[in-house]
C-alpha cells in the first residue's frame, strides 16, 4: 500500500489547489469567523485534510490515518512539551513567591509598562527565541507581561507580535540551516539575505508593541525608546548575519536590544508612566469583571503583603535566577558543540510504522518526513524540566509540591494539547498527501510576478506548522526550482520563504494555543487570531514588496 503524490489530481492545477486549500480555510473560519474554540477548529480542519487526502488525492485511508497520528506525536512532543515545561517553570517561582520580586526588578529597570513590553516581549523573548524558539519565547513571556500588569489578552497580542523578527534565526538558525541543507545553497548565503530583509520588520516592531500596550498616546510618550531599540537590534541583526555567524545572530541582536534600552534609559525617561500604568490596571480589574479571566492572578497574589523585600543584589539575582538559569543552560546545550552533539547523539529516530516508505513523491521516491524524530533529551522541553527541577529546590519548595504543580499544569493544558496536535496532525496529512504542495506549485507558476509572491509561501507553511523550520522544510526546493525556472536569484526566493515566515508565525493555531493558554485565555484564540491577523497580512505585504523590488530595482540591497 503506498502513495504517489500528485500535484494535481484533479486534472487542472488551479482546481487541486482550490481543494487543497479547503482545510486551511476550515480552521480559519471556524476559528476567526464562527469563533469555535480552538480544539474544534483544529479537529474540524484535520477532518476535512483527511476527506480531501482520500477524496481527491486518493490517499489510502490507513495512510492518512498514520500520518494524522504522526502529526499528533509531533505535536505532543517536543512542541507541547516545551510549552508545558515552560509554563510550570513559571508555576514554581509563582509558589515560592519569587515571581512579585521578578516584578520589582523590572520596575527598577523601567517602571513604564510601554516600555518594560519592549523589554520583556522583544528583548528577553527575543534572545528566548535565539536559543530555544518553538513557542518557549510566547509561553514565558506572555506570563511575564501579566505580573507587571498587562491584562491577559493585551499581553498575548504582544507577545506573538513580538515573536516575529527573530523566528528565521531562532533555535541557534535553524530554520535557515534546514533551508541550506535541502537546496544545496550554503546556509550562510541564505542567512546574510535574510539579515537584509527581516531588519526592516525589526525595526518597527517595537513601535508597533507600544501601540498595542497603549495606543498612539503611548507611541507620542516613548517613541525614543522604541526607535532606539528597533534600529539596534535591526543593526546588529544585520550585522551578525552578513558578517558573523547565523546561528549566533539573534542573540547578539537582542543583547544590543536590550543594551541600547538600558543605555537610553540611564539618560531620559519617558513622559506618562503613572498614566499609563494606571490604564493598565483599570483596564485589567474591568478585564476580571467583564470576563472572569484569572489568569495572572496568583503572579501579583503576594503584591503589598507585608514589608517588600530590598532589591539588594542577592535579592535580584534570586529574582532572575530561573531565567538566567534558562538562558545559561540553553547557550551551553546549543551552542557548546560537545555537548550540543552529545545531546543530539541520544536523538531516536522512528520510521513511523506502516507509512515510512509508503508515501513518494512525484519522482517516484520515499519521502523523508516520515520518520519521526524523538528528541528525548536534546529538546527544549526537556533542558527546561531540568531547570524547573533546579528552580524549584533552590527557591524552597519539595520535590512532592513540584510534581504536584507539574501534574496542574499537564491539567491546565489538556485542551491546548488537543489543539496543538489536531494542528499538526492536519499539517501532516496536508504535506503527506500532496496538498500543501500543490498550493505552492500554484502560486509559483505566477512567473515573474512570484518574486512578489515569495514570501506568501513561507508565510502560509508557518501559518499551517507554526514553525518556519518546517516552512523552509516544505517549501525551499520549490522556491528554488521556480527561482531557476524564471531567472531569479535562487537565494533570493529561498531567503524570502524564510522572511515570509517569521509574520506567519502569529497566526498559526498552534502559537495561538500556546499564547492563549500562557496567560489563562483558553477557548479565545478566536479573538486572539482577529486582533493580530492584520499586523501579520501588513508584514506580509511589506515584505512582498520588498523582496519583489529586490530581485529588481533593489538589487543593491543584497549582500
Amino acid at each position: 500500500m503506498t502513495h504517489l503524490q500528485d500535484l494535481a489530481p484533479l486534472g487542472s492545477l488551479g482546481l487541486s489547489a482550490a481543494v487543497a486549500a479547503m482545510p486551511l480555510l476550515t480552521v480559519f473560519v471556524t476559528l476567526g469567523v464562527l469563533r469555535w474554540k480552538a480544539h474544534w477548529a483544529g479537529l474540524s480542519g484535520l477532518t476535512v485534510a483527511v476527506l480531501v487526502a482520500v477524496g481527491a488525492y486518493g490517499m489510502p485511508v490507513p495512510l492518512a490515518g498514520l500520518s494524522a497520528t504522526q502529526g499528533f506525536a509531533f505535536g505532543l512532543f517536543p512542541i507541547m512539551w516545551i510549552v508545558l515545561n515552560a509554563i510550570w517553570l513559571y508555576e514554581l517561582t509563582v509558589r515560592s513567591g519569587r515571581f512579585e520580586l521578578l516584578r520589582r526588578v523590572i520596575d527598577a529597570v523601567s517602571d513604564d509598562p510601554r516600555l518594560q513590553a519592549i523589554i520583556i516581549a522583544f528583548g528577553f523573548g527575543g534572545l528566548l527565541e535565539a536559543l530555544a524558539g518553538f513557542g518557549a519565547p510566547v509561553a514565558i513571556t506572555g506570563v511575564m507581561l501579566l505580573a507587571v500588569g498587562f491584562t491577559p489578552m493585551r499581553a498575548a497580542v504582544v507577545v506573538l507580535l513580538a515573536n516575529t523578527a527573530p523566528v528565521a534565526f531562532g533555535a541557534v538558525g535553524i530554520p535557515i540551516i534546514t533551508a541550506g541543507n535541502l537546496t544545496g545553497i550554503d546556509y550562510h548565503e541564505i542567512g546574510a539575505v535574510v539579515g537584509h530583509q527581516t531588519p526592516l520588520i525589526a525595526a518597527v516592531v517595537p513601535a508597533l508593541l507600544v501601540l498595542i500596550a497603549d495606543g498612539r498616546r503611548g507611541l507620542r510618550e516613548t517613541w525614543p525608546a522604541a526607535v532606539a531599540v528597533g534600529l539596534s537590534f535591526a543593526v546588529a541583526q544585520w550585522f551578525a548575519a552578513t558578517y558573523i555567524s547565523v546561528e549566533l545572530t539573534d542573540i547578539v541582536a537582542s543583547l544590543v536590544g536590550v543594551a541600547a534600552a538600558v543605555v537610553l534609559l540611564r539618560f531620559w525617561r519617558p513622559s506618562g508612566t503613572a498614566a499609563a500604568r494606571e490604564r493598565l490596571l483599570v483596564e485589567r480589574e474591568r478585564e476580571r469583571v467583564l470576563v472572569g479571566a484569572t489568569a495572572g492572578g496568583s503572579a501579583g497574589s503576594t503584591a503589598g503583603a507585608g514589608t517588600p523585600e530590598r532589591l539588594t543584589p542577592a535579592v535580584v539575582v534570586s529574582a532572575l535566577f530561573p531565567y538566567l538559569l534558562v538562558v545559561v543552560v540553553f547557550a551551553l546545550a546549543k551552542l557548546w558543540t560537545p555537548l550540543k552533539e552529545a545531546l543530539v547523539g541520544t536523538d531516536i529516530k522512528v520510521p513511523w510504522p506502516g507509512l515510512d516508505g509508503a508515501v513518494l513523491n512525484a519522482a517516484g521516491m520515499p519521502i523523508t518526513s516520515t520518520v519521526y524524530t524523538l528528541p528525548w533529551l536534546s529538546s527544549a522541553g526537556t533542558l527546561l524540566l531540568a531547570c524547573g527541577v533546579i528552580v524549584g529546590l533552590v527557591q524552597g519548595l519539595r520535590l512532592g509540591e513540584i510534581g504536584r504543580a507539574w501534574a496542574g499544569v499537564v491539567v491546565k493544558l489538556r485542551f491546548s494539547m488537543l489543539t496543538v496536535g489536531s494542528v499538526l496532525a492536519l499539517a501532516y496529512v496536508m504535506n503527506q498527501s500532496g496538498q500543501t504542495l500543490t498550493i505552492g506549485a500554484w502560486i509559483a507558476g505566477a512567473g515573474a510576478a512570484f518574486a512578489f509572491l515569495s514570501p506568501v509561501l513561507g508565510w502560509l507553511g508557518t501559518a499551517v506548522t507554526g514553525s518556519d523550520t518546517s516552512a523552509n522544510a516544505l517549501f525551499a526546493t520549490l522556491q528554488q526550482s521556480a527561482a531557476e525556472r524564471i531567472g531569479l536569484d535562487p537565494t533570493l526566493l529561498v531567503a524570502a520563504n524564510t522572511s515570509g515566515g517569521v509574520v506567519g508565525k502569529m497566526i498559526s493555531p498552534q502559537n495561538l494555543a500556546i499564547a492563549a493558554t500562557a496567560v489563562g485565555l483558553v477557548g479565545r484564540e478566536s479573538e486572539i487570531l482577529r486582533r493580530v491577523i492584520w499586523w501579520s497580512l501588513g508584514m506580509l505585504l511589506a515584505l512582498c514588496l520588498l523582496v519583489g523590488l529586490q530581485s529588481s530595482v533593489l538589487s543593491w540591497m543584497l549582500p
